[in-house]
């Protein structure tokens, strides 16, 4: 990860999220094709039902949002065929104008993580994307290649900094010296994007994942609701179903507020296919109402 010199990319993520929240909202539509959601599709739970779920839903969320969020996990469930899918579905949100993150939390070292970047950033990487979630647990340096990889290629990270479940309070919160083990990736993150943000944007290409449904003070992360000067977006599931409300947004994030991604899932995708489109437009509604107001 270069930490010295500023690279000067012809279009980096960060630049292509701003426009893309400038133009659609800062709203996130997750893919996730899991058995429950099928079945209220009246879909079968097969390759077949989760090809017409998976593009319904790119169907409904292009021309409507910034970006969509594969959750890769309900893919590879499916085996080959379900990563097939996947692939082609990747593929075709490519000839789209609609952002793709991967969620799919790839964490290594060396030549192992050289492999997830070949397989989602890369060149030929099958599954194409704009970027993918990474787990920084195996030490935040184990990502620095990777980071210096993706502002070559255009592409973002978003890492997991403070997330929403329980379980990962006992390690998010825990001390590093001075700073959290969640502030310590914030604060890293931020360090890159200052050094790596393209001329005039107010965004970086190096995102956190930062549970919506958090006290963020808790996890030493209060400055991201006081600090309108910060880089780093933030990418924020939790809204909808988990309990957070997007009328809330702006109140939740404050002076970060401009850099929020808000992701649902569930809350739009159990409309069905016949009212996805309407319930992407009220969840759209109801952030920007959000935002305005925080």
């Amino acid at each position: 990860m270069p930490s010295t010199e500023r690279l000067h990319l012809p279009s980096s993520f960060g630049s292509r999220l701003q426009k893309s929240f400038d133009k659609y909202g800062q709203l996130c539509v997750g893919i996730d094709p899991h058995a429950s959601l099928l079945e209220e599709w009246a879909l079968e739970d097969t390759v077949e039902g989760l090809k017409s779920f998976s593009f319904a839903v790119l169907e409904a969320a292009v021309d409507r949002v910034a970006v969509i969020k594969p959750q890769v996990s309900f893919f590879e469930r499916h085996g080959s065929r379900g990563f097939a899918v996947l692939e082609e579905l990747a593929q075709k949100a490519a000839e789209s104008n609609i952002l793709v993150i991967m969620d799919a939390k790839r964490g290594d070292i060396g030549s192992t993580m050289d492999g997830y970047f070949d397989a989602w950033l890369g060149k030929t990487a099958p599954f194409m994307c704009d970027a993918l979630t990474v787990s920084p647990y195996l030490g935040f340096d184990s990502l620095k290649e990777v980071m210096s990889e993706s502002l070559e290629r255009g592409k973002g990270l978003f890492v997991l900094a403070a997330t929403s479940n329980p379980e990962g309070r006992q390690v998010q919160r825990a001390k590093t010296g001075e700073l959290s083990v969640a502030a310590d990736i914030y604060s890293s993150l931020e360090a890159a994007n200052k050094v790596n943000v393209e001329a005039n944007s107010r965004i970086g290409s190096f995102g956190a994942v930062v549970g919506a449904t958090l006290n963020l003070s808790a996890f030493g992360l209060g400055s991201i609701q006081s600090d309108a000067n910060q880089l780093t977006p933030l990418l924020a599931p939790g809204f909808g179903a988990q309990g957070a409300k997007l009328s809330d947004a702006g109140d939740l994030f404050g002076a970060s507020a401009h850099r929020l991604l808000a992701s649902v899932s569930r809350s739009v995708l159990s409309a069905g296919s016949a009212q996805i489109a309407t319930a992407i437009d009220s969840a759209k509604a109801e952030l920007a109402s959000g935002l305005s107001h925080g």
